[in-house]
């Protein structure tokens, strides 16, 4: 061994890190050392704080729109459709419907209608009765022999009013005791009206016999 030979072992020594050289290294800015003031406490959010100015997110404008009654259809290919006949879960000699794809397990939830795609090969028959279709997907069903009637949305109309006998049915349903209740309130309110008078018709007559008297 030379003395030049030495070397210490495997591990001991590292090279040093070089800090404050940039955001790429991955020690710049702080250089490890954390933040200190107000980014160092809990509860601070100044993302975006251009010194109390209006912030660029705000001097913007606004662009884009969503539609307040945009409708969430189902989106079908006309392949999806042929496997289903081919299993044999979809009815080719039934009009290929919205209760009829549900029930075949080719769309989970019924949503606001059932729109047909082209993509995929149709080689059944089919009569489709859905809520929209593309150009494709309709020239590939009056290809294969088949045809697409479009069905209307359903309109979001006010809730209905209670129809009169339902009401006239409840009232029926309701107890003896119950019905009874306001006949007497009634009775009771007109012999009150009718006592009033007559107490008062009383009072006139007594003052005017001690009147005589004296």
């Amino acid at each position: 061994m030379r003395l030049n030979e030495l070397r210490d072992n495997p591990g001991a020594t590292r090279p040093r890190k070089r800090v404050g050289r940039g955001p790429g290294s991955g020690k710049g800015t702080t250089a490890g050392r954390g933040d200190k003031g107000q980014k160092s406490r809990s509860g601070v959010a100044i993302k975006g704080f251009e010194g109390g100015q209006m912030p660029i997110h705000r001097r913007l404008a606004k662009r884009g729109f969503n539609a307040p009654f945009s409708k969430d259809f189902n989106e079908v290919n006309l392949g999806r459709i042929q496997s289903a006949v081919e299993k044999g879960v979809l009815d080719a000699k039934k009009a290929v419907t919205v209760e009829a794809l549900l029930v075949a397990g080719v769309i989970r939830r019924v949503r606001d209608g059932v729109r047909l795609l082209g993509n995929g090969e149709l080689k059944t028959k089919l009569a489709f009765e859905l809520t929209g279709v593309t150009k494709g997907a309709q020239k590939a069903v009056e290809a294969a022999g088949g045809s697409v009637t479009l069905v209307p949305l359903p309109k979001r109309t006010a809730k209905p009013k209670e129809a009169p006998a339902k009401a006239k049915a409840a009232e029926e349903k309701k107890p003896a005791a119950a019905k009874a209740k306001p006949a007497a309130q009634k009775s009771a309110k007109t012999s009150a009206k009718t006592e009033k008078p007559a107490k008062k018709a009383a009072s006139k007559s007594d003052a005017k016999a001690a009147k005589k008297d004296e």
